[in-house]
């Protein structure tokens, strides 16, 4: 999921150009702060400033102990609460005590991320609860998902991180 884009259609080059002219792709990358390198054959790159990235991560590690401050305080997790919806629209399909364990999990995912370079569990923590979500809005999913398995043993369970 991405909130906003990192570079624009305009703001890109192939790799090719980036092989082809690297010395103009760096002084453009430069420029912009950053600048997205497309790949025919990988996935895109990102060519930025040291300066732009250490921006980005003081800006992340601002937010995320922001919000966790807010949330040890009672008014601020209330507001924190309150404004889930309107960044997570489908929060709605969650029941009061869901939401509560959605924002506590994305706040310390945030705080993963920013003081442990942990960028997947942000990424994880708001697909796994959107996946909740989308079986609680949809009936038949919900009772499928409740039904119990009837006896059958699946064999253990191996959890991989």
């Amino acid at each position: 999921m991405s909130i906003a884009p990192l570079a624009s259609e305009s703001e890109s080059v192939s790799f090719t150009d980036l092989s082809r002219n690297p010395k103009a792709v760096a002084a453009r990358a430069a420029a912009l702060g950053c600048l997205r390198v497309t790949h025919r054959d990988a996935p895109d790159m990102v060519l930025t400033t040291a300066i732009y990235a250490e921006r980005a991560e003081e800006n992340l590690t601002t937010a995320s102990r922001l919000f966790l401050a807010l949330l040890k305080q009672d008014d601020g997790a209330k507001s924190l609460l309150l404004a889930l919806p309107e960044v997570f629209p489908w929060v709605r399909h969650l029941d009061a005590e869901e939401v509560r364990e959605f924002t506590v999990e994305l706040l310390e995912a945030l705080s993963d991320a920013a003081e442990l370079g942990a960028r997947e569990a942000v990424h994880r923590a708001i697909v796994s609860w959107r996946a909740t979500a989308r079986i609680n809005a949809d009936p038949e999913q919900l009772r499928e998902a409740l039904h119990p398995l009837g006896g059958v043993d699946l064999g253990p369970v191996e959890v991989h991180e």
